[in-house]
Formats: C-alpha cells, structure tokens, sequence
C-alpha cells in the first residue's frame, strides 16, 4: 500500500483484551483503526489510549452477526476514516457445555458471533479491499478447532473459520487480498477459566499478555506479508506455529473401489504407526 495513504483498520471485539491489543499495535504501526464491539461505550477506553498516543481511532458499535449493522458499521468507517484496508475479525464469546446439554441457543448464539459474523464483516468490507486492489485479513481461529470437550459449539466455530480462511485465500488472492487466522493463547476474559497458570503476578516476560499476539497480527498487515496467504499461526507467548491446514497421516491406494471388508483388513496399513483413535488436541 502506499505510504502516501494512511491504512484503514477495523477490529472487532476490540473494547478489551487481544482484540484491544491488536487495535493499538495496528495504530501505533499508523493505521487509523476504528475500534468495534458490541457495545459503543465499551470502546471507549481502548480509543482513549490510542488517540493518547497521538493515533486515529473511531468507537463503532454493532452486533457482527446482524447483517444490517455490519453493513452499516462497515459504511461508517468508510464514510468517516475511509475505505478499510486491514480487517481483524476478533468478535467472541462462549457458551460451554457437554453435548446434552447443550441449548439451540447456546450452539445459534456461538456459530452466529464467532463463524457468521466473521463472514459478514468480510463480505462487507472486502468490496472496499478489491477496490483498492489491496487487503489483509486476520480471522481468529483456535486450536480448539480440532476438538475439546465441552464446547462443540465453539470448536465447530472455529474449524468452520480456519476453512473460510483457506477458502476466502483462494478467491481473494487475485486482488491483492490476504487472508490469514490465528489461534492465539492469551489472557481474556474468555480464557480466564481455562488456564489456571494465566497469573499476572511474578517477575519476568508475561506469555498470556494479550499483547504478544498483537505482533503477529501487525506482522501479518504489513506489506512485507504479501507472501503469508491462507496460514494458520498458533501464537503463545514468543512462541508461534505455522500450521497450514489439513495433511494426510495415512494412506493406502488401489485402481479400484474398496469393500468394507477390504477396508477392514487394510486399517492396519492405513493407520501404520500412528493412532486410529481421537487425535491430540494440540499439535503438540
């Protein structure tokens, strides 16, 4: 992008924790971000500390998985900072439970925040990208798209991110657009319940601050990431993994089709030296 033209930025969920952190590394790196979350007043305190730091930073409210508010909250930012160039759809909730358990409301309200409100801030702000023949887009995925027990909702969310990542990588590429994800391990309000050694007291570098994956989402809008399209970074810490996406962990061929019977004498060349059972939760 040229240096003449001061990118545009919109973040979502940014009225606190990673989504606040990546909202202030994209100002400080001198974009003009426009700060969005549910509630309008709740981005006020992460506006104030951008524009403390002489930044550009516009409070916007809207429920991202409401069509119409997208809309219009895409169509502010342009009509008040100008045609977004980077967007980071960070916007999240939980509502954990076993399967039984689990509401329609519970599985709608996840699925709808988190994988359709993803889609509708893409859809409504890429037509902006296309036309500037430039874009980055960081989508928030998580490691717990390959599963974990108790959150079939979110996990489904965030597998159903890391694909439309994959995919919109593909179709946007030609204009100049990248699309990326992240899963980041990081002090929020969300996580707090998960990670019991997420305390801030000690000495030392704090690897739950929100803040270390605000680096590599300004690391992936920068020009310099032109070449970084469709990766999935799992990022704790100082510590980051490309994941890229699905890979075979077995395999067995043949010219023709296979019987079930067949299949059954052949799961041991199939899964040759690895599980046949559930895989890891991590890559690790």
């Amino acid at each position: 992008m040229s240096q003449e033209t001061q990118p545009i930025a919109i973040v979502t969920g940014a009225a606190r924790g990673i989504g606040a952190g990546v909202a202030i590394r994209l100002a400080a790196d001198g974009m003009a971000v426009a700060v969005l979350d549910l509630d309008e007043g709740n981005c006020a305190e992460t506006v104030k500390e951008i524009q403390g730091a002489g930044g550009t930073a516009l409070a916007v409210g809207a429920d991202v998985s409401q069509t119409d508010q997208v809309e219009a909250a895409v169509g502010r930012v342009a009509g008040e900072l100008g045609a977004p160039s980077v967007l980071v759809n960070n916007a999240g909730l939980l509502r954990d439970n076993l399967l039984f358990k689990m509401s329609d409301s519970d599985w709608d309200t996840v699925l709808d925040v988190h994988l359709k409100g993803s889609f509708l801030m893409t859809r409504a702000t890429q037509k902006y990208m296309v036309e500037q023949h430039y874009g980055r887009i960081v989508n928030t995925s998580s490691s717990s798209a390959l599963g974990n027990r108790g959150q079939a909702n979110y996990s489904a969310a965030k597998a159903g991110i890391a694909s439309l990542t994959w995919t919109l990588a593909r179709e946007l590429e030609r204009y100049g657009i990248t699309v990326n994800s992240i899963s980041p391990r990081a002090r929020t309000r969300m996580t707090e319940g998960i990670f019991a050694e997420m305390s801030t007291e000690g000495e030392g570098f704090d690897k739950f601050d929100p803040s270390n994956v605000a680096q590599l989402v300004g690391f992936l809008a920068t020009d310099q990431a032109a070449d970084v399209n469709g990766q999935n970074f799992i990022v704790f810490g100082g510590d980051i993994w490309a994941t890229g996406g699905f890979h075979a962990i077995g395999e067995v061929h043949r010219d023709s089709a296979w019987t079930p019977k067949e299949l059954i004498d052949a799961k041991g060349e199939l899964f040759k030296g690895i599980s046949s059972g559930v895989p890891k939760f991590s890559i690790f």
